[in-house]
C-alpha cells in the first residue's frame, strides 16, 4: 500500500472519529446504560451502520465553541428533568386530557448535522418525538403532548428554535453563525419563516 493510501484511509478514520462516538453515546443514552459493555456494543453498532448503511459524505466544519457547548449540555439536562415532570403531571393528572399535536417546525440555520442536533435534542426530551424529518425543506415534524392551544403550539415551536439557536453557538458553521447573529442583531428571530410555519399537522 502507497503513503498516499495509507494518508488517505487514516484522514478517513479521523473524519469519521466524531460521528463514531457521537453514535456511540447515542446508543448509550437510548439504553440507559453507561457501562464499558454499552461502550462496546455501541462502538460494534456504529461501525456496522457507518460500514453497511452508507451515507453521503458529510463536512465537518471543525468549529466548537466551548462555552456554548456546555451552556446546551446544561440547559439540555435541566429540560429533560423538566419533561419528565411535567409528563408526569400530564398523565396523573385526570382533570382533562393531556392534548396532543403534530406540529410543523421550518428550521432557519440547518444543514444535515444541525437538522440531525435539532431532531436528536427534541426526541430526548421527554414529551416531543420527532415523527419526519422533510430533508428539502428543512422541516421537522414531533408529536407533541400538552398541546391544547395554538398558544402552546407557537411556544413548542418557539422552543425548539431556541434548540436550533444553541446547536448553532456550540457547533454550527461560521457561515450558519454569522447568519444567526445577523438575524439577533435585526431582532428577525420573533416568528419563524418558511415552508410549514402555519401550525400542526
Amino acid at each position: 500500500m502507497s503513503p498516499e493510501s495509507r494518508r488517505g484511509i487514516a484522514r478517513d478514520l479521523l473524519l469519521q472519529l466524531p460521528f463514531l462516538l457521537w453514535l456511540v453515546v447515542l446508543w448509550m443514552l437510548l439504553w440507559h446504560q453507561f457501562t464499558p459493555l454499552a461502550a462496546l456494543t455501541g462502538l460494534i453498532v456504529a461501525i456496522f451502520v457507518t460500514r453497511v448503511f452508507r451515507l453521503p459524505t458529510v463536512e465537518l466544519v471543525g468549529r466548537i465553541n466551548l462555552w456554548y457547548t456546555l451552556v446546551f449540555i446544561v440547559l439540555f439536562l435541566g429540560a429533560v428533568v423538566v419533561g419528565a415532570v411535567s409528563v408526569a403531571i400530564q398523565v396523573f393528572d385526570f382533570r382533562r386530557q393531556p392534548g396532543a399535536a403534530v406540529i410543523a417546525i421550518p428550521l432557519r440555520y440547518a444543514d444535515d448535522i444541525v437538522t440531525t442536533h435539532v431532531a436528536i435534542t427534541a426526541s430526548l426530551i421527554p414529551g416531543s418525538l420527532v415523527v419526519e424529518s422533510d430533508r428539502d425543506r428543512r422541516i421537522l415534524y414531533l408529536h407533541v403532548i400538552g398541546v391544547h392551544d395554538r398558544a402552546d403550539v407557537d411556544a413548542f415551536r418557539e422552543g425548539v428554535l431556541r434548540w436550533e439557536r444553541r446547536i448553532v453557538r456550540a457547533v454550527g458553521s461560521p457561515s450558519q453563525y454569522r447568519a444567526l447573529k445577523a438575524d439577533m442583531k435585526a431582532g428577525s428571530l420573533s416568528r419563524a419563516k418558511g415552508p410549514g410555519a402555519g401550525g400542526t399537522r
